[in-house]
């Protein structure tokens, strides 16, 4: 995992590196063509799948955490990228067949490897995100430019899982380590947008809001159902953002 964690960063660094390279070379009619920030920003997620007996049943509340880079290759158009480690991610399926569905996983407990129907499973994860898109801002208004980012993906590698088991009396367990039952990498897309806000001539404070959706498989699907039928459902993340930045 470090060697990921660090491809990635190293990736990323180089990256700005030739956009700052680049920027430098050429002449500009606008001061900064790249820039770079921090962001701590709130989240909402919950999950959802495509098998009507698996339902979405709750919402984690968790936190980005990370580095934005902007390349603006015109005055007011940007591409942009980063490294964020997304916390507490996921949500709560409900399930309303049982089974043994985080066979994978080595639980505490023998018995929770056949739960009841009606059963809540609860997953917490954490990922580091490298996100990319298209940034759009309008001129400024005083102190403020107002901005939008779409579309917007990002792809995000597992760090940790943890899963919590309510709904059955004596098998309610929290924090179970479920790792092997979620998938290495996650896929989303999105959009937001918000105001930049010029601190002073060098920084500017970022507030805007954002939703995004997996289009990738979270589940490893490798679960029976108390009827023998194996659970092949595909369980995405959505969730809500809300962008709290400083760009220098």
């Amino acid at each position: 995992m470090r060697k990921i964690v660090f491809s990635l960063i190293f990736l990323l660094a180089t990256s700005l590196s030739v956009f700052s390279q680049y920027s430098s070379d050429r002449a500009s009619s606008y001061e900064k063509t790249l820039r770079m920030g921090f962001q701590l920003s709130p989240s909402i997620s919950w999950m959802d799948t495509d098998d009507n007996g698996i339902n979405g049943n709750g919402v984690n509340l968790g936190m980005r955490l990370g580095m934005m880079g902007e390349y603006y290759f015109r005055e007011n158009y940007a591409f942009i990228s980063g490294i964020n480690f997304a916390f507490n991610q996921g949500g709560t399926l409900k399930h309303e067949e049982g089974g043994d569905l985080w066979s994978k996983s080595e639980l505490s407990d023998s018995a929770l490897a056949a739960l009841p129907a009606g059963v809540n499973l609860k997953y917490h994860i954490q990922y580091i995100e490298v996100p990319f898109g298209l940034k759009m801002r309008t001129k400024e208004f005083g102190y403020i430019r107002y901005f939008a980012e779409i579309p917007l993906f990002s792809l995000g590698v597992k760090v940790q899982a943890r899963g919590d088991v309510k709904g059955t009396s004596r098998l309610d367990v929290e924090r179970e380590n479920i790792k092997k039952d979620v998938n290495l990498f996650n896929l989303n897309w999105g959009f937001g947008g918000g105001v930049h806000y010029t601190l002073s001539e060098d920084t500017e404070f970022i507030g805007g809001l954002y939703y995004q959706q997996g289009f990738a498989d979270v589940t490893d699907n490798k679960a029976t159902k108390t009827s023998g039928e194996r659970e092949d459902s595909k369980g995405i993340i959505k969730g809500i953002t809300l962008r709290i930045g400083i760009l220098f």
